[in-house]
């Protein structure tokens, strides 16, 4: 692997899968692998997991772990042939290629803005640092993107399963803010590639990019979606169509205890209680949502590791 900035980037998916849980049983095996190694990670927005997963995994591998909430220093321009007489003070051409000399691999983390459609899918942070840095990118989580978190939720699903190909149900919920469509993107494609029966249930209206969905089945009847199910994934995201748009907030779209059935509950967090899903369901032992927290050191662990080996 030289860069995860996709799940396509994995060039074996059920090795990976398998790595990251031997990794699990003994993080430290390799140790020496990092050792004298430097990630650079890059923060243009927030984070809990994905920064504290992501600095675990590197040092579990003997790294060292640089850190740097970029709005903090100052705005970068990512625009080619701009007159920078305003409020960006450097370059991203310039700044990918000085960082690439402070470490051995970069990981970037960069929402979208929910505002201009065509700007977000184009990728323009992540991808800039992948045109200019010359070393490895790793995606914290992008416009379009979060594949380290769908990497973690196969990981889940793969060590919990009791069925060669379980039913695995990704559900719309409401939420007060406009969310992007990233993870939700990245859970249908890393569903797609394994021996899964995927369905994806949500109100008309927030219809993902056709493009990743393809030919996955879409029930607007949640109810009717869940019937059988062995995996719950639920997540809010905005309007696809009407790009970065709430369409409304129908609160008849919580995951209850009810509608779950004998189902595992999964969530990427953060989540709000009792407005994305009852507490009933978030607290029993149906949750596995700390579980998946867990897996996003090994599955980041995983990726570092398999771009350590080829540098």
């Amino acid at each position: 692997m030289r860069n995860y900035t996709k799940i396509k980037d994995i060039q074996n998916l059920s090795e990976t899968i398998k790595e990251a849980i031997l990794l699990k049983m003994n993080p430290f095996e390799f140790s020496e692998l990092g050792k004298n190694k430097t990630l650079v990670m890059l923060f243009f927005n927030s984070s809990l997991r994905t920064r504290l997963s992501t600095e675990k995994a590197a040092k579990n591998l003997g790294m060292n772990v640089t850190i740097l909430n970029v709005n903090d220093a100052w705005n970068l321009e990512f625009e080619d042939g701009a007159i920078m007489n305003m409020d960006k003070s450097e370059h991203v051409k310039d700044a990918a290629q000085v960082i690439s000399q402070y470490a051995d691999i970069i990981a970037v983390r960069a929402f979208p803005s929910l505002t201009d459609k065509a700007k977000d899918e184009s990728e323009l942070i992540l991808n800039s640092f992948k045109k200019h840095a010359t070393v490895p990118i790793i995606n914290m989580e992008s416009a379009t993107a979060h594949p380290l978190q769908a990497l973690a939720d196969a990981i889940t699903i793969t060590e919990l399963t009791e069925k060669a190909k379980p039913k695995v149900v990704l559900s719309w919920a409401p939420h007060p803010k406009a969310l992007p469509q990233a993870v939700a993107n990245s859970f249908v494609e890393m569903m797609q590639a394994m021996e899964i029966d995927l369905t994806i249930t949500h109100p008309e209206g927030y219809e993902l990019n056709d493009e990743i969905t393809k030919d996955t089945p879409i029930n607007y009847n949640q109810e009717e979606a869940l019937k059988e199910a062995d995996f719950v994934y639920v997540k809010n995201w905005s309007s696809y169509k009407d790009y970065g748009k709430v369409l409304h907030q129908d609160k008849n779209w919580m995951m209850t205890k009810a509608k779950l059935g004998h189902a595992k509950f999964m969530h990427c967090l953060p989540l709000r209680r009792n407005v994305v899903v009852e507490d009933a369901v978030l607290d029993s032992d149906q949750s596995v949502v700390i579980k998946q927290a867990n897996n996003r050191t090994y599955a980041a662990q995983v990726v570092l590791k398999q771009i350590l080996e080829n540098l």
